[in-house]
Formats: structure tokens, C-alpha cells, sequence
């Protein structure tokens, strides 16, 4: 029986370093508008200015238009979770938005521990190890992006053409792969001054609520003390102890309906459905 090596399997992947690929400056330029990087990372301002929970979709959305894709994304890692997550998607893929792939099978795991772009496809041995049915993807680009919190792709691909992309769809999506990175950097950022207001305000309510339950159980104790070691008058000291625990009773019951503080909303990155789907 023939054995079968790590060689010898498919595993539906294919990459090669973008800027050591000896064909890729050689692809044929395309007519693309002149100053479209421009163009897009104004408009892409002016949407981070207006309305941060949509500025993600609007660059991968910019992304397919000025590159000619099929579909373009953007990905996240998720250390705890050894996967990464779409969190924007366009095009063909739009349906996988909020989906999952191991980080360990998958070319973004291969982009960023290179911290270089890749040239990448993906064919259906890949697909069926997903458990998911999609086009396959003939060319494509991950470009790698971090900060000092977050770290990801951003990706382009095509199912019909074997050069889809060249030189000058590079420049372009290495400028907005920089654009989400401050994005996403600044969206981690105002996600943890929220939870840090929130801690703060959690922690001034406990506060009071410690101190409001303190003085009837503090009265009780001292209450229950007299009663055990008083000269007389037990029964006087347990009506008091009962009346004091009925208090405290109160107290309790009114504080459980008090709320510690009002959650907000969730940053945008973490607003996408979790579904199972084909990620590079």
C-alpha cells in the first residue's frame, strides 16, 4: 500500500510571497482612475468622521470597486480563539460576513507569521475541509496589516482571471490596509475606555451598596452580641434582632433592583453574526 506524505496532499492552498514573485511586476497594467487611491481614502475619512460603524464595509466595499474583485474582507485574528474572524465583508463572500477558519489552515496564518504580502488561491480541497461550498479562488492578495492591540489581512481575490491584480492594486490596498489598522485601533481604543467608565462606575455603586447594607448589619451584630452576653432582657434583644434583620432584608431586596450601571453598545468589530465559513 502506497503511504501518503504531507507532500502528497491537497490542501486546496496555494501562496507565494508577493514581493519576491518574479511574475507579478510583469502583470499587464490596468485602466484604472488616475488618482483612485486618493479619492478613496478621502471618502474613507470623511466615513470614519461621520460614522465609525460603517467605515470598515465602506473600505472593503472600495476595495472590490477599485480593484475590480470579486470579493474583498477583512480579517481578524483572534489569539483566544486560535481562528480568525471576518469582521467586513464584499462580493461573492458577503454571505461568510462574522465567519470562522483555524488559524493553523489558513492563508492568513501563513501572511502573518511572514508579515509579508501573499499571493494566494484556494481550490475546493480547501473548502471541503471548512465544510463549506464556494467559488474558488483563482487569484487573490493578502495584505497584512497590525497594531499595538489588534492584528489581521486585508484581502482581495477573483474567481475567473489568473492575474486579476497587479503593481498598482498593490499600492492601493497596502494604503487601506493601513486605513483599517488605524480603524480598528481606535475602535479598540474606545471599546476600552467604555468598559474602563463602566468598571469605574460598577465599583463606585459597590461601594455604596456596601456601605448601605453595612450599617443594619452592623447594627444586628451588635445586636445578637448584647443578646448572647447581656445580664438580661434576651427577649427585648431578639425582638431587636429581628427587627433590625427585617431591615436589612429590605435593604437587600431594594438594592437587587438597583442597576450597577447602563451597558452600551458594542464596538462594531465585535457586532458580526458567528458563522462557520470560508475565510483565507
Amino acid at each position: 500500500m502506497q503511504s501518503v506524505t504531507a507532500e502528497s496532499l491537497d490542501t486546496g492552498m496555494s501562496l507565494r510571497d508577493l514581493l519576491t514573485d518574479e511574475h507579478f511586476p510583469l502583470r499587464a497594467v490596468k485602466f484604472r482612475e488616475a488618482n483612485r487611491e486618493s479619492v478613496a481614502l478621502r471618502r474613507l475619512s470623511r466615513d470614519l468622521s461621520e460614522n465609525q460603524e460603517t467605515v470598515l464595509q465602506e473600505l472593503v466595499n472600495t476595495a472590490v470597486e477599485s480593484c475590480g474583485a470579486d470579493s474583498a474582507g477583512i480579517s481578524l485574528e483572534e489569539p483566544e480563539n486560535g481562528t480568525f474572524r471576518w469582521i467586513a465583508v464584499a462580493g461573492s463572500f458577503a454571505q461568510y460576513l462574522g465567519g470562522r477558519t483555524p488559524r493553523n489552515y489558513s492563508p492568513c496564518g501563513t501572511c502573518l507569521d511572514a508579515g509579508r504580502p501573499q499571493l494566494y488561491g484556494v481550490t475546493k480541497p480547501f473548502y471541503d475541509h471548512l465544510g463549506v461550498t464556494a467559488e474558488p479562488i483563482i487569484d487573490g492578495m493578502l495584505i497584512p496589516w497590525s497594531n499595538e492591540f489588534l492584528r489581521g489581512t486585508l484581502w482581495v481575490v477573483s474567481h475567473s482571471s489568473e492575474e486579476a491584480f497587479n503593481s498598482e492594486d498593490y499600492k492601493l490596498l497596502s494604503s487601506l490596509a493601513d486605513f483599517a489598522s488605524i480603524v480598528l485601533r481606535h475602535q479598540h481604543q474606545q471599546e476600552l475606555l467604555r468598559k474602563s467608565h463602566e468598571a469605574k462606575a460598577a465599583a463606585d455603586m459597590a461601594h455604596k451598596l456596601a456601605h448601605r447594607i453595612n450599617n443594619p448589619l452592623q447594627s444586628l451584630t451588635n445586636t445578637i452580641f448584647l443578646a448572647r452576653h447581656g445580664a438580661g432582657g434576651s427577649e427585648e434583644y431578639l425582638a431587636q434582632a429581628e427587627a433590625e434583620l427585617h431591615r436589612l432584608s429590605q435593604q437587600v431586596a431594594t438594592l437587587l433592583n438597583v442597576p450597577l450601571y447602563s451597558k452600551t453598545k458594542d464596538t462594531p468589530q465585535e457586532n458580526g453574526p458567528t458563522a462557520n465559513g470560508a475565510q483565507p
